[in-house]
């Protein structure tokens, strides 16, 4: 069967094969066109809630927790290749797959779970870009969260124009996030030994109550819930061919995608946490977890003029990118789980509030005091969340009904197993000593 890929649901018709990928063309064309999903994804691993967790994890902990951030990446790209085999092979992304799997009550108690951590993950977002708009131009944090907002039809509008458009903003963020972080650690003189013995696990990481709360939370801002949904949907963006060979190739050129677009991500996050602990740890500063507070640290303790300047810029940048991404999440986990069909505009207008509204309750109500705290508590509900999604993704991608010939190897069954249950077991043993303290 030598036919290009069809629409296979009615649901989203916008992001279904709206990309050309050339049949016969150089390995690195035929990439090129491929490439663009794993970034979108990569977004929701460095949003400003990764900032929280990294800039705490950095000031108090050293470098200590650089191993956590590096395992929370490498599970990432196990469970985004995951999703990439979901959505290719099925022509159903993760939130389909669950409808068309389970009942009614299972499916809506698994949307709403995932509306939650939406709520969750965008409520760092338009904090994270409050914070940055106020650092650098003096608007008031409650304005500034409605002024997030606006990217409801920054999205109308690229989307009109073509979900590379999107992608091309998406990338050129990253970059512009990347090349902040690089001066910043070039500013910030930190310890290669240091940096090298972090990414060396550590027992006392699952002894110290406080340290596994974080590291919870860099778990929680590295694996995303949404991004499971999201990246099953925008891999079928792409108009290739729905024969084993035309998949096989896809996969493999989605992989690629995701894993370079997720290595930026490592990249970024251990930089975060890098500069937090040269520049605050090193000096005595061991509870810096306020944005804020890193901010006017950061160019008297470094003597180097813009250094606070160039941070905000780069959390301005993340929380845009995040908010962006965040939305389209919204709109597929929606009409994924509910089978609503809404007007593109109507539906973001929708999905945007549902997340907006308790960030500005909850920044009306916290101020700027207690942010950081937010920022952290919010990725430890997205790893709570977690599982919810997780165990669903591996039990379809095993199953060879669904999958077929693309079924997940034994090897990898197991190791998808182990890691699904190692986020579980994790979550449960951080609300034990939550309860007990």
């Amino acid at each position: 069967m030598n036919t290009r890929s069809e629409a296979l649901h009615p649901n989203l018709p916008e992001i279904r094969t709206r990309i050309h990928v050339p049949e016969s063309s150089p390995f690195l064309r035929k990439l090129f066109a491929f490439a663009g999903p794993g970034f979108l994804v990569a977004v929701g691993y460095m949003d400003p809630g990764n900032w929280a967790t990294d800039l705490a994890a950095g000031s108090k902990y050293n470098y200590t927790l650089l191993s956590v951030v590096m395992i929370s990446n490498l599970m990432a790209i196990l469970l985004q290749s995951l999703c990439i085999k979901l959505g290719v092979v099925t022509g159903r992304d993760l939130a389909q797959a669950c409808r068309e799997s389970y009942s009614r009550p299972v499916s809506l108690f698994l949307w709403v779970i995932c509306e939650i951590a939406i709520a969750a993950c965008d409520l760092a977002e338009v904090i994270g870009s409050a914070i940055a708009l106020n650092l650098l131009f003096g608007i008031p944090l409650i304005w500034g969260v409605c002024l997030t907002a606006l990217d409801v039809f920054a999205m109308l509008f690229l989307q009109q124009r073509g979900y590379r458009y999107i992608e091309a903003l998406v990338i050129s963020l990253i970059g512009l996030i990347g090349v902040c972080f690089g001066l910043e650690i070039l500013f910030s003189h930190p310890s290669f030994i240091g940096i090298a013995r972090g990414f060396i696990p550590t027992p006392q990481i699952m002894a110290n109550k406080e340290m596994l709360y974080i590291a919870i939370g860099i778990l929680g801002a590295t694996v995303m819930p949404h991004n499971l949904y999201l990246h099953s949907a925008m891999v079928q963006t792409r108009d290739f061919h729905r024969t084993p060979e035309g998949m096989r190739e896809a996969i493999k050129f989605c992989n690629i995608d995701s894993a370079v677009a997720l290595t930026f991500a490592l990249f970024i996050n251990a930089a975060i946490l890098i500069v937090s602990a040269a520049s605050f740890h090193a000096t005595g500063h061991h509870e810096v977890a306020e944005i804020q507070d890193a901010y006017k640290l950061l160019t008297p303790l470094l003597g180097v003029t813009g250094a606070s300047t160039i941070f905000a810029l780069a959390l301005l940048a993340s929380g845009q990118n995040s908010t962006l991404t965040g939305t389209l999440a919204g709109q597929i986990v929606m009409e994924g789980f509910l089978d609503i069909r809404m007007r593109p505009w109507a539906r973001r207008l929708l999905t945007r509030g549902i997340a907006i509204v308790p960030a500005i309750i909850v920044t009306a109500v916290a101020g700027e005091s207690g942010t950081a705290k937010l920022l952290v508590l919010s990725q430890v509900i997205l790893s709570m969340q977690l599982s919810f999604a997780v165990f669903p993704l591996v039990m379809f991608t095993s199953d060879r009904r669904k999958m077929g010939e693309f079924v997940n190897a034994t090897w990898l069954k197991a190791l998808s197993w182990l890691v699904a249950i190692f986020i579980a077991v994790l979550n449960v043993w951080l609300l034990l000593q939550i309860f007990r303290g």
